[in-house]
Order: structure tokens, then C-alpha cells, then sequence
């Protein structure tokens, strides 16, 4: 072998052994890591409720628990049963320290409404499942080259755990069971996909332990099969979830055309605001209306007629609140239809900015 070659070869040997030994080091259960993810949790927790990405982002970068994740992915493709059994206990314990964490916080603070960072936590698609991947990909590469340390920042923003974790206790601590495992399963999916992502990175990379221990080659074929399983169902159900969300946008926005349809036949009549409440079989719709005259009952079920079904279920019920309101000028009241200009027929200020919301 040249010498060039030779030095190569021993350059990369050193590389790996370094890489195994730095990722064995983070994998690890200790003070450093405990405190950092309570630490975590708490910034996440108050940004949670505070409604503030600034600080659920500053929480993402302090925790320490993509460690363990890329001990998982690494002793999977090494065949490193040791490494294995310690960055799994490493990952439940920090994952059982965070849920811990975050529900004593949020039994101090139930009475405050849940802030859309918090909802926002709960509705895991297959976007978040690609991000996940993607971010796992760029941390085992940044993992592996010398001059990419400073990425982990980026990675740890982008595979955030430490706040869908967090989301879920305080649901907990709420007794909001659903939304909790919304947010928990947006935290697995991370999880998974990280893993999955680390592993594939660091085969390519050369980390073949696997196949260099034949009497336990079979069973890390399982333990990486049962990655891929997990990483394959959470990418069906992400899917699913996903064609879900895409399908109610689509009803929503249908829904408000349809509204503002209906209302050019009361052009002195106003759409101020669109709410929907999905129940089990049907959806109800709830419609903010202004103008001079109130809607009759015959004349809201015409309107709820032209509605369409939601994907689903058998169909949408409308309900509508009126609010009264009187044009005034220096005369006196003022009709739309005195209006020849058009400024008020049908042209509510607040329309014009786009405030009806779903």
C-alpha cells in the first residue's frame, strides 16, 4: 500500500475511533446531562406558556438529549451492545426527567389557556417527520466531520425534543389526555427519525461493526429492522395525519367562500369571523355576522344548505351571531342603500384587512 494511502487509512481509523468515543461520551446518563434537561424543560415550559418561540428555542438549544438518540443510531450499525443498553437508558431516563419536569410546572399554572406554540405541538404530520430526518442527517454528518461542531446548534433547533416532550406534561397536568399524545407522538416521530437518520449516516460513513462480528450480525439485522418498522408506521400515520390536515384546510377555506357568497344577497351584511368545531359526525360552524338586520332562522338554513360536507362526516351545521351595528352620520342613521358610492354596502373595514379567521 502507497504511504499516502496508508496515512489515509490511519487518518480515517483515528477519525472513527474518535467519533465513537465523543458519541459514547454524550450518550451517557450524568449530572451534566440531568441538570441540562431540567434546565431544558423549565425555559420550555414558561416559553410554552408564554407563548414566546424565542425562548422555546433557547430551551432547544441547552437540552441534551439528541446525545443518547446518536448513541442508538451508532450502536445499532456498530453492533456495540454496550453503547446500546447505555444510550437507552440514558434517552427513557431524560425522556421520564422532561415529562417529570414539565408537569410539576404545569400544576402550578392550569389555569392559563393553552398558546398556539403549545396546540401548535400537538397535530404531528409528515412534515415533521422530514424534518426530523433531515436534521438527524445533518447532526451524524456534523458528527463526523471535524469542522461542523458548530451545526449541532442548528440540528438541536431543528430536531426539537425537549419542547413536544414538554407540551405533553403540561396537558398532562391539565388532564388533557388527547392533545398530550398529539404532542408526545410529534416527540416519538422525532425520536425514530433521528435515530433512523444517524444510523444511516454513519453506515455509509464506514461504521460496519455489524459486519464485522458475524455471530451477532442477525441480531442487529432485528434491532435496526425494528427501527425501520417504527420508522415506517410513524410514517404512515404522519402521512394520514397530514392528508387529514390538508383535507380540512380545504373544507374550511370552502366553507368561507361559500359564506361570502351567501352574503352578497344581504349586501348590507358583513362576515366578521369563521370558527369550526369538529364533533363526531357532523361539523358546526360558527359564523360572526354584522349588519342592520338580523338572519332569520329560514334564512341561515338556506345558507347551511349551500355548505359543504366536511371530509368524513355527514355534514356541516351553521350557527350564526349577529351583531348589530348602525351607520351614523352627521344627519343621523345612514342605510346602505343611501350609500351611493359603495363605502358601506357590504364593505366592513375590518373585511378589507382580512380579519375573519378559522
Amino acid at each position: 500500500m502507497p504511504t499516502g494511502q496508508a496515512l489515509g487509512h490511519t487518518d480515517t481509523a483515528a477519525r472513527r475511533v474518535a467519533v465513537r468515543a465523543s458519541v459514547a461520551e454524550n450518550a451517557a446518563f450524568d449530572m451534566a446531562y440531568g441538570v441540562m434537561n431540567v434546565l431544558a424543560t423549565i425555559v420550555a415550559a414558561y416559553g410554552l406558556l408564554a407563548n414566546s418561540p424565542a425562548v422555546i428555542i433557547g430551551a432547544m438549544v441547552i437540552a441534551m438529549l439528541l446525545g443518547p438518540i446518536a448513541g442508538i443510531g451508532l450502536a445499532l450499525v456498530d453492533g456495540d451492545q454496550l453503547l446500546l443498553r447505555t444510550a437507552a437508558t440514558a434517552l427513557v431516563g431524560g425522556v421520564l426527567l422532561v415529562l417529570g419536569t414539565g408537569w410539576l410546572v404545569g400544576r402550578f399554572h392550569t389555569d392559563l389557556p393553552a398558546t398556539r406554540e403549545m396546540l401548535a405541538r400537538t397535530a404531528p404530520n409528515l412534515f415533521d417527520l422530514m424534518v426530523a430526518l433531515g436534521g438527524g442527517a445533518a447532526g451524524a454528518y456534523a458528527a463526523i466531520s471535524p469542522r461542523l461542531n458548530v451545526a449541532f446548534v442548528g440540528v438541536a433547533i431543528a430536531t426539537a425534543l425537549v419542547p413536544p416532550l414538554t407540551t405533553c406534561s403540561l396537558f398532562l397536568a391539565r388532564g388533557d389526555f388527547a392533545l398530550a399524545a398529539g404532542a408526545f407522538l410529534l416527540a416519538l416521530t422525532n425520536i425514530v427519525a433521528i435515530q433512523c437518520a444517524y444510523s444511516v449516516v454513519f453506515f455509509v460513513y464506514g461504521f460496519h461493526g455489524i459486519t464485522a462480528r458475524a455471530a451477532r450480525t442477525w441480531g442487529a439485522v432485528v434491532e435496526n429492522g425494528v427501527s425501520v418498522v417504527a420508522l415506517g408506521v410513524l410514517g404512515l400515520v404522519m402521512a394520514a395525519n397530514l392528508h387529514a390536515m390538508v383535507g380540512r384546510e380545504l373544507y374550511e377555506n370552502t366553507v368561507r367562500q361559500t359564506l361570502r357568497a351567501d352574503l352578497t344577497r344581504h349586501p348590507e351584511a358583513s362576515l366578521v369571523d369563521v370558527r369550526f368545531r369538529h364533533t363526531g359526525e357532523r361539523t358546526l360552524v360558527y359564523a360572526v355576522v354584522r349588519g342592520p338586520t338580523p338572519f332569520s332562522a329560514a334564512q341561515v338554513a338556506e345558507m347551511e344548505r349551500t355548505l359543504p360536507p366536511p371530509p368524513g362526516q355527514r355534514g356541516s351545521v351553521l350557527w350564526v351571531r349577529y351583531v348589530h351595528t348602525t351607520e351614523m352620520s352627521g344627519q343621523g342613521p345612514v342605510s346602505p342603500a343611501e350609500d351611493p358610492a359603495g363605502a358601506l354596502s357590504g364593505a366592513d373595514p375590518d373585511d378589507a384587512h382580512g380579519t375573519d379567521a378559522g
